[in-house]
């Protein structure tokens, strides 16, 4: 286990509230110290630590991964900050960008056309974790002169039947 100062305070704050909790049972401050300190792991890691989880939306960020990219659509949310941030696809044409990233999953809404444009391609990439999480993740890259020009994310509502 790495010991953060994040995980120093959290854990710290957890023993106060342990401490406090006993203390309210009995008033001997060996016994409440010794029961705090066997609870406060207990109450960190399987009360504590597992509601955070569920709403916080923190999730792991990985490097952008073609191969990845495939076999796992569900995670893709994962590579969204490198691709956005790092721009990998900005200045690539259509050519480069199939091998990587496969066929638009569907084609984007240009208003000029009034029809969805080749020129938008859009993918999913996935629900990011957290509880009542029901915003699906997605980017559509735009093309010029057949070159990426911009990336834009955004999210989609899923309803759920």
């Amino acid at each position: 286990m790495i010991l953060t100062p994040t995980f120093i305070i959290l854990i710290s704050i957890v023993f106060i509230l342990v401490w406090l909790f006993v203390r309210t049972i009995d008033k001997r401050k060996w016994l409440t110290l010794l029961v705090s300190l066997a609870l406060t792991p207990i109450a960190y890691f399987y009360v504590f630590y597992p509601i955070l989880n569920i709403f916080s939306s923190y999730h792991h960020e990985k490097r952008f991964n073609a191969k990845a990219w495939e076999d796992k659509p569900e995670l893709r949310f994962e590579m969204m900050h490198t691709i956005v941030k790092d721009s990998i696809f900005i200045g690539k044409t259509k050519d480069e960008v199939q091998p990587l990233l496969g066929k638009a999953e569907w084609y984007g809404w240009d208003d000029s056309l009034k029809a969805n444009s080749p020129e938008k391609w859009n993918y999913n990439l996935g629900f990011k974790p957290g509880a009542l999480n029901n915003m699906q993740e997605c980017i559509e890259l735009q093309f010029k002169n057949n070159k990426v020009a911009a990336l834009k994310t955004y999210q989609l509502e899923k309803t759920f039947e």
